[in-house]
């Protein structure tokens, strides 16, 4: 955080600069740090910049994450003088064994639809794109012939309207069940971190579309390291992108056949059962959260 304290950087003009001494983060661009180096982000960077040097105060910091995700970065504060590291990630896991709900329109929407055919569409709540761009989206999906459930609140009649019988619009569903459900081979997501460790543990490929903030190296961590997904867009162009441009990618990303397609799926296997494990017993998130515990009596 020192290090981008002292180097506000535009991320337009530098975005191909390579970053690679962050301690535990792979190399970078500087257009795949947070906006808030940058832009309107720098009216919040001081905030951060306190919370962050609170940490050395602290006893105990709990990640909403597993060890075997982010390791490298984990293992940074072990150096610290914090005692106790508690990695557990907020994935509401045990509720997809619970009945569902007799209204949920998409889940037997989905139990219709043929294995992995499905891309699911959803840009979070709390911040969207502009009206131009979503436009363009909406066009791109329609040319696109993928099958698609779309999670758009407040826009439902609109894109429904638009794409026809191709899918289904709602304006809330569960994500979890969602993206565990075997007709689902695809997520397009703003890579918000609880939908980005939600996607990893469904096994599930991401079609990346950030806007602001940590949804930007979430995006990174997704397509170059863990290699788990596709970018819909250069992070460092900030520009329309055209229906036309999106509905390639969109097939490509949802193709069965093409190389690309195959190792995201084969990598988002592998990341899924490693995910599982670390929350299973005796994985490395119960162990994390028994050490927590035990650090705690003896303190009290």
């Amino acid at each position: 955080m020192k290090f981008i304290s002292s180097n506000v950087y535009i991320r337009w003009r530098t975005g191909h600069k390579v970053i690679d001494y962050i301690p535990g983060v792979s190399p970078t661009t500087l257009a795949d740090l947070p906006t808030l180096v940058s832009g309107l982000g720098k009216q919040v960077l001081d905030d951060v910049l306190e919370a962050f040097c609170c940490i050395r105060k602290a006893q105990c910091v709990r990640f909403t994450s597993f060890y075997e995700l982010e390791g490298q970065v984990i293992d940074n504060f072990t150096d610290t003088s914090i005692s106790s590291l508690l990695c557990c990630p907020l994935i509401p896991h045990m509720a997809l064994d619970s009945i569902p709900d007799a209204n949920m329109e998409c889940l037997k929407w989905l139990d219709s639809q043929p294995t992995k055919s499905v891309l699911y569409v959803s840009f979070g709540s709390f911040l969207s794109v502009s009206r131009e761009q979503m436009d363009e989206i909406v066009e791109g999906v329609c040319e696109s012939g993928v099958t698609y459930l779309w999670v758009a609140r407040g826009d439902t009649s609109r894109i429904q309207e638009a794409c026809g019988e191709m899918g289904l619009v709602v304006p809330w569903c569960d994500p979890l069940k969602v993206l565990c459900h075997s007709a689902v081979a695809g997520f397009w997501t703003h890579c918000g971190w609880n939908p980005t460790v939600e996607g990893v543990y469904a096994g599930v490929p991401m079609f990346t579309f950030p806007i602001t903030g940590d949804q930007i190296p979430d995006s990174k961590l997704i397509v170059d390291d863990w290699k788990v997904g596709m970018k819909v867009r250069d992070a460092t162009k900030e520009k329309l992108v055209r229906g036309k441009e999106i509905s390639g990618i969109v097939q490509r990303f949802m193709s069965r056949d093409g190389n690309a397609s195959k190792e995201m799926r084969r990598n988002a296997s592998v990341l899924k059962e490693t995910c599982r494990q670390a929350l299973s017993k005796g994985g490395s998130s119960e162990s994390n959260l028994v050490a927590f515990i035990r650090d705690f009596l003896k303190c009290h």
